[in-house]
């Protein structure tokens, strides 16, 4: 890399450059590149399969499988508004809960599993894009941060049996398992989708008792559900039009496949 500076050019491409290096060393050099970066000031195209790279160094991050390009953002913009389900699986850790679900025919509940589970105020609203799915099949996305230990006020709940309690000191990460189908979103095969067990990770407060073999009721952030068309891996939004991708990125580049 100090080579390739000295000679000033006028663009970098970089292919995992810090693949080879062990854990602690990767965070320090994130930083290093993205402060020579920021004080070289040539655009740079950073290719890697670590979402986390793509994340901290990417102005814009490029999420492309098989070649083709899925979606093309902020950071920010593809962890709150995936534009489909490989984009939603890959982006964040650990991966969002995809699950198989059916809308209500008032549009007011999804079905997953045995579970009702209600949905926030925009789906309900005449002309959202979830309208045309009334009583139809569809898949229910939670990020585990959108997921917490439910007090008896809780608006929206799911219960979940907890399998596994990894505790971080910062907080605790819950696998548990619905009585649904979770979807996995692989690498590109010749079958896009698997679906499995109801398995789940929700990330929780440290000090919330959480107990393998229990069941556990987890409270749902609303606003923070997704919902993806089961043909087509498409998000549904709360606009009836699909949303355009954006422009091609200056800076930073994530490759989950290639």
């Amino acid at each position: 890399m100090g080579r390739a500076i000295v000679r000033r050019p006028s663009a970098f491409l970089m292919d995992e450059p810090l693949s080879n290096l062990d854990a602690k060393l990767r965070v320090q050099m994130r930083a290093e590149v993205t402060k020579i970066q920021r004080t070289v000031g040539v655009a740079t195209v950073y290719v890697t399969h670590d979402q986390i790279e793509a994340m901290t160094l990417g102005d814009r991050v490029a999420v492309m499988r098989a070649g083709e390009l899925l979606q093309c953002d902020t950071p920010q913009v593809l962890y709150d508004r995936p534009s489909d389900l490989f984009v939603a699986g890959f982006i964040g850790s650990p991966a969002m809960n995809l699950y198989e679900a059916t809308l209500g025919d008032d549009c007011k509940t999804a079905r997953v599993g045995s579970q009702e589970v209600p949905l926030p105020a925009w789906a309900r609203a005449r002309g959202s894009g979830l309208a045309t799915y009334a009583g139809k099949p569809l898949i229910v996305g939670m990020r585990p941060e959108s997921l917490s230990a439910a007090g008896e006020d809780a608006e929206a709940a799911i219960v979940g049996r907890v399998d596994l309690v990894e505790a971080l000191g910062s907080e605790l990460q819950v696998h548990f398992t619905l009585d649904a189908h979770r979807v996995l979103v692989d690498e590109p095969t010749d079958a896009d989708t698997l679906a499995s067990s109801g398995a789940g990770v929700a990330r929780i407060d440290p000090h919330v008792a959480a107990k393998t073999g229990e069941q556990m009721r987890f409270a749902i952030d609303l606003d923070a559900m997704h919902f993806f068309d089961p043909d087509t891996g498409g998000a549904i939004r709360a606009e009836p039009s699909p949303v355009s991708p954006a422009p091609m990125p200056v800076l930073g580049s994530s490759a989950p496949h290639s």
